[in-house]
């Protein structure tokens, strides 16, 4: 939702509507995850996308009738084997979409929501997306850490919901949820969908090499905030590294406990270790490696031959790593690509960061069984 909300706020401050529709369950091989969303503009425009070209022409449709009366829709679109073409999902699964409409007096929540996003604060999107009095569908609050704003027009519905969506928030989640009628938790009357936004998880590759250069570009198209981190100022220059966010220097050790003190790493954060240079990699290992379980990075990747990798583990025991947490490190780094340029090992070590988040085997698709995407 929120890569197209701020293509919104410019009609919306003209006095035109737009029309928003966004994924609230996909189902087997959909092609979008929840939160996917495409915006309808009142001159016909369309911003982003729900299924990646196979229901956009149907979505479109929807969306000009829901312009024209303002009620919203909750569309389920499937593949059905007589009639594929015709149903419009064309590669399998089941996708679910609201659609509603979002008037000119909505133009401050908007702006709103886009300047949290701007600023990297967490903000959700709740809307009912189904209710046993269709007055309730449409109905939206948005959610803060520490406040929100909107009504779904029961002051005990707005707690509970409020309360529960913010654990919600916490875990940079977009989901359906289930209450009551009236936001009794037990309940399942009511459903909402929450669309929530997190700031980008972060890629922190130490080491100022032409591989690091190759893999802050791959983990920039795959949604990181990458930093470059290195001690030597002739190599850390953002020049060498146009695709990286930020580049620092700085001892790398120094800046994870910095970073750390921070607030600015956690379990969604991908650490690639790539100097093989014992005075770097060993400090700055031992550093991840002591983070508290709750903020210590998902994938802690270490460049170097198996030779390399052998001696770094002697030198990191003797510096007092354990046995467990020599084991938190992914090394020799990335899948068996047999690549040899920085780019193809880019590609390599992107892959498996991408397999290790959503739990793929790394296996060519056509040796495995079971849903393509991650749920």
């Amino acid at each position: 939702m929120f890569e197209v909300l701020s293509r919104a706020v410019e009609p919306l401050r003209r006095g035109e509507p737009v029309v928003l529709a966004t994924v609230t369950r996909a189902q087997g091989s959909s092609p979008r995850d929840p939160g996917a969303s495409m915006l309808v503009l009142a001159d016909g425009t369309v911003v982003g996308s729900v299924s990646g070209g196979c229901v956009e022409g149907a979505v479109y449709e929807i969306g000009r009738q829901v312009m024209d009366d303002g009620v919203p829709v909750l569309e389920e679109f499937g593949y059905s084997d007589a009639d594929a073409f015709a149903v419009g999902l064309t590669c399998g699964g089941v996708l679910t979409v609201f659609i509603q409409r979002i008037d000119a007096e909505q133009a401050d929540l908007v702006s709103r929501i886009v300047e949290d996003i701007d600023a990297g604060r967490p903000v959700s999107w709740v809307s009912v997306v189904r209710h046993p009095d269709p007055d309730w569908l449409g109905r939206r609050v948005v959610v803060r850490p520490e406040s929100h704003e909107g009504s779904l027009g029961e002051r005990f519905a707005d707690h509970a919901v409020v309360s529960d969506v913010r654990g919600v928030l916490a875990t940079g989640d977009s989901r359906l949820m289930h209450f009551g009628d009236g936001g009794e938790r037990m309940g399942n009357e009511m459903e909402i969908f929450v669309s929530t936004f997190q700031p980008p998880a972060r890629m922190l590759i130490f080491g100022a090499v032409d591989f690091a250069a190759a893999l802050a570009e791959q983990s920039s198209i795959l949604g990181f905030h990458v930093t470059v981190c290195d001690a030597r100022e002739v190599f850390a220059t953002p020049e060498r590294f146009p695709a990286a966010d930020e580049v620092v220097v700085q001892w790398p050790h120094r800046y994870v406990a910095q970073e750390a003190e921070a607030g600015r790493i956690d379990r969604r954060t991908a650490v690639c270790v790539l100097t093989h240079d014992a005075k770097f990699d060993v400090p700055v290992l031992r550093a991840v490696f002591d983070l508290p379980d709750e903020i210590r990075p998902f994938y802690i990747g270490v460049m170097g031959s198996r030779t390399t990798h052998d001696d770094r583990v002697r030198r990191l025991t003797e510096a007092g790593a354990t046995g467990d947490q020599v084991d938190l490190m992914t090394s020799p780094i990335g899948l068996d690509l047999r690549g040899r340029t920085p780019q193809e090992t880019a590609v390599s070590i992107a892959a498996e960061i991408v397999a290790r988040r959503w739990g793929g085997t790394g296996l060519p698709l056509d040796e495995v069984t079971g849903p393509i995407h991650a749920r």
